[in-house]
């Protein structure tokens, strides 16, 4: 009823306020790689442990919360260039499976958070690593912040079993190649990532 006692002048003004108020809250969100990380722990030997991370990502968030996350498996960074190909040729197959992917849907009212804002969740989806799709969960903590962002970390490492993804083949060439006694076919899998609200 408002709308009726305003002028011509104002409806427009009114009409297009209105529609970005619409498009702010249901925009999607994406991955701001550059305040984000993706890191994995490999043991060897049973007790000696190193963190790895992937360097190259990306992600969406919308607001049905559809999450998608992209992972370039060449970017894998060991810091030991020679492990580093040895990796991406004899563990992920990058020539035939350059990428993984972790698709889920979580909660929406996680997608809305208010600057300051925080939830814990269980986050449940499927991951895809060389061509292998497992059920895979992990438990985040989600923090709104300023800017239309959010901030989604893990509150703990996610095993992955590398059985479950068919890499158990690669690891035994990688400790074969390395003349290890062993290397774990437990893999912590942690992340801290940041969404960014499109305009």
């Amino acid at each position: 009823m408002l709308i009726n006692y305003c002028s011509t002048k104002t409806k427009p003004v009114l009409i297009a306020l209105g529609l970005l108020l619409s498009s702010a809250v249901n925009a999607d969100m994406t991955l701001d790689a550059e305040s984000s990380s993706i890191s994995f722990m490999s043991t060897k030997n049973a007790n000696f442990s190193e963190q790895h991370t992937f360097d190259s990502f990306t992600g969406s968030l919308n607001d049905k919360g559809e999450l998608v996350i992209t992972i370039d498996m060449a970017s894998v960074n060991t810091m030991i260039p020679i492990r580093n190909e040895r990796m991406k040729s004899m563990l992920f197959k990058v020539s035939d499976y350059n990428q993984a992917n972790f698709v889920a849907k979580v909660d929406k009212d996680l997608t809305s958070l208010a600057p300051g804002e925080r939830k814990t969740a269980t986050v449940k989806g499927d991951m895809t690593i060389v061509g292998n799709t497992v059920p895979v969960s992990f438990d985040v903590n989600v923090v709104g912040l300023a800017g239309n962002k959010l901030s989604v970390t893990t509150t703990k490492p996610t095993i992955l079993s590398t059985s479950s993804f068919g890499l158990d083949e690669g690891v035994a060439s990688l400790q074969n190649i390395a003349g290890l006694n062993s290397i774990s076919t437990a893999v912590p899998l942690s992340f801290s990532v940041v969404f960014t609200k499109k305009n």
